[in-house]
């Protein structure tokens, strides 16, 4: 198996991936939204501007870290 990031060789503590690195440039791939699908479906624009106008309009109280 390789790393999927730069095909060099797994190594079990990071595993699927080689080294931290490419591990993390996985996860930042995943933030900025790099593995997105894109929607052709004008239906999800429109939810969620109405849940983002939603939420300003009434935000939740944020829970407490003690």
């Amino acid at each position: 198996m390789s790393c999927p990031i730069c095909d060099a060789d797994v190594d079990p503590k990071y595993r699927p991936f080689c080294s931290k690195r490419c591990a993390d440039l996985d996860l930042a791939r995943w933030f900025n939204g790099s593995y997105a699908v894109p929607s052709t479906d004008p239906d999800d624009l429109d939810e969620l501007v109405e849940a983002m106008e939603e939420e300003l309009a009434n935000p939740q109280p944020k829970p407490r870290l003690s």
